[in-house]
């Protein structure tokens, strides 16, 4: 993360909102909202500007839409972690924002206690997406077959050992519960994790997963 304040931008095309997130995460002494934008283009300028640690991102907003802000976003120099917010955790548009390189999703009813901790989970770099909510969004798409083909050919350049990691990370794994599963040291996993990323030309953990689900690795 790098700093000891989590910095956070936040972007919904309601000013309401913006201020309920504010008001909540701005309760915690290690979180500080730096900015408010209510559409895509204004989010690219104020990550620019701000350089947060953390993007809490609507999907649907009038204008340059969510979706074409993570894409720009994640393709920054050292970017932010971006996270859609959703009214609905079966929204195709999730589905999107998580292929086009969002770390995770959270839904605008989480309570407020909740936000809190997720957020700090995602500053840290890590998926917030649980494995059931994953599994019903892919369920939940239509017209991927495309995106299935893709993953399996992405899927035949990795090692059979690679393959293993990619099952678990697709099961929600972490690092440490991985190595115990396939019996190799943590640093190996981490190793493992890197080249599959590239292979699969992955931004994230969670794109890889998603793909983990389209090739098949795993029953929805």
């Amino acid at each position: 993360m790098g700093r000891e304040v989590i910095q956070v931008v936040v972007v919904d095309d309601e000013p309401m909102v913006c201020a309920h997130l504010k008001t909540i995460l701005g309760s915690a002494e290690d979180i500080e909202v730096v900015d408010a934008a209510h559409d895509g283009a204004a989010a690219v300028e104020s990550v620019l500007r701000h350089r947060p640690d953390l993007v809490l991102m609507d999907l649907r907003m009038p204008g340059v839409d969510g979706l074409t802000a993570i894409e720009t976003i994640v393709k920054m120099d050292q970017p932010p972690g971006v996270v859609a917010l959703t009214t609905f955790d079966a929204d195709e548009y999730v589905l999107r924002a998580l292929r086009s390189g969002a770390s995770g999703f959270l839904v605008k009813s989480t309570p407020p206690e909740d936000l809190i901790g997720l957020v700090r989970v995602a500053a840290d770099g890590h998926t917030v997406l649980s494995s059931v909510a994953a599994r019903r969004i892919v369920a939940a798409a239509s017209g991927e077959d495309e995106a299935r083909k893709r993953a399996k050919q992405l899927v035949g350049r990795l090692t059979e050992r690679e393959a293993d990691v990619l099952t678990c990370v697709g099961e929600g794994l972490s690092n440490a519960q991985i190595a115990t599963k396939l019996f190799l040291s943590e640093a190996t996993i981490k190793g493992y994790v890197s080249h599959m990323l590239v292979k699969l030309e992955c931004t994230n953990r969670t794109q890889a997963g998603l793909l983990a689900y389209d090739a098949g690795l795993i029953s929805r």
